[in-house]
């Protein structure tokens, strides 16, 4: 559970399944309409929105429900989504970094707020935190794709920067220049990703205790049950005996 620990989207843990799937499906529409708004509505040719795509399968999310994202976008009748990046601390220091997409600053400024400091946390200036942080390029396979010998040749192959494999699955760092080069690069070789997003990697990471990591997953759900909060980003670590302990 590393660093959330492979860096994976809180949706992926326990928890209400059945809502978590709801949200997600939520999420990844919001994601799906604001590439296609943003570029052309052809993921062939808009490497944000076919990364969306690939992510929403990867999700099983329904074709019907990923057509519409995208009809939504080119209709025009669209809400106007902006990105907006919060930066803050949680329990135990950890340092995280909270993006949104919101058609309200307001709200969303207002209960992401309210989140973090009802659970151990405070948010900061806008650069409070990033600093610690690398922006890169994130590819995501599961193990199901290779063993890590034959996705980190495929990786250096495809001029990836590094690579972490675990039985979770691997993860694939790339230049931000260069996520889509590279990911379009793999595919032939691993197939379509989980998913490949600008991602937010930690330069130093904190061992997280008991006590701190209850409070910081509960603090990380209730963000993630913000229908704006897209991903929820952090520099800490979790042991497999805490986990246990924790259930």
């Amino acid at each position: 559970m590393a660093g959330h620990s492979k860096f994976k989207n809180i949706m992926h843990r326990k928890g209400a399944q059945d809502k978590k799937r709801s949200a997600a499906f939520s999420k990844l529409s919001r994601e799906i309409t604001v590439a296609a708004k943003m570029g052309t509505p052809d993921p062939d040719m808009n490497p944000r929105l076919r990364a969306a795509v690939n992510a929403a399968k990867a999700a099983s999310m329904p074709k019907d429900n990923i057509a519409r994202a995208i009809d939504k976008a080119t209709r025009g009748d669209a809400e106007n989504y902006e990105e907006v990046r919060y930066e803050g601390f949680g329990p135990g220091g950890v340092s995280l970094i909270i993006e949104a997409l919101t058609d309200n600053r307001n709200r969303t400024a207002t209960n992401v707020r309210t989140a973090v400091s009802k659970n151990g946390g405070n948010l900061g200036a806008s650069g409070s935190v990033s600093h610690g942080f690398d922006r890169m390029g994130l590819i995501t396979y599961p193990a199901s794709a290779g063993d890590a010998e034959k996705v980190f040749e495929a990786a250096l192959e495809a001029g990836a920067e590094d690579v972490q494999s675990s039985e979770d699955g691997h993860e694939i760092w790339t230049a931000q220049a260069d996520l889509h080069e590279v990911a379009r690069a793999l595919e032939p070789v691993l197939g379509e990703p989980e998913g490949a997003k600008l991602a937010w990697r930690p330069q130093t990471i904190v061992q997280v205790d008991e006590g701190d990591a209850a409070t910081l997953f509960k603090l990380i759900d209730t963000l993630d049950d913000d229908d704006d909060v897209q991903q929820v980003w952090g520099n800490y670590e979790v042991s497999d005996e805490v986990m246990e302990k924790l259930g």
